[in-house]
């Protein structure tokens, strides 16, 4: 019966548009939003925490810890010339989804850090939260769940960074 289920799903979720299906799922808390997976036109389903910003000190506690994934995804060029938040992992937005599909080893090589695991703590940043959400939205369309983004950005950490300097 399960494998029913799963297939009638699966069925209804090719015929929904994806953009439609994840939004369904952020205003109902739950959701059978469509991932798609190997091979085309197979989709699975994942619920998205909704919790889904952190705050300038809650990233700073989250730093601290050493317990999450902070991937910058402005341009390389944008880093070389603002800055960027210590620990951070730079994928640029267009390369988000490409980047989250490699294996380790290909992760590593391509962006020098660590690839995050779908169940790890991920944090997104970019200047001002725009882009870091539309990465978070791509993360949580490949299942991972604790993916979260820090929509301040750049210019909120510098802002903040700068001011305790000053103090």
């Amino acid at each position: 019966m399960a494998g029913v289920a799963g297939l009638v799903t699966a069925l209804l979720l090719r015929t929904v548009s994806r953009g439609w299906a994840v939004e369904m799922c952020r205003q109902q808390r739950r959701c059978w939003a469509p991932i798609s997976l190997s091979q085309p036109k197979t989709y699975s389903s994942v619920c998205v925490d909704l919790s889904e910003a952190v705050s300038y000190q809650e990233l700073k506690k989250l730093l601290k810890s050493n317990k999450i994934f902070l991937i910058d995804v402005r341009e390389p060029w944008e880093l070389t010339e603002y800055g960027q938040i210590p620990g951070s992992i730079n994928v640029p937005l267009d390369q988000v989804e490409h980047a989250l599909r490699l294996d380790p080893k290909g992760f590593m090589e391509t962006y020098n850090g660590l690839m995050p695991a779908t169940s790890d703590k991920i944090v997104f940043s970019c200047l001002a939260g725009v882009r870091s959400k539309k990465a978070l939205d791509t993360a949580a369309f490949l299942g991972y769940s604790r993916a979260v983004h820090f929509p301040g950005g750049w210019e909120e950490w510098e802002k903040r960074e700068l001011s305790k300097q000053k103090g």
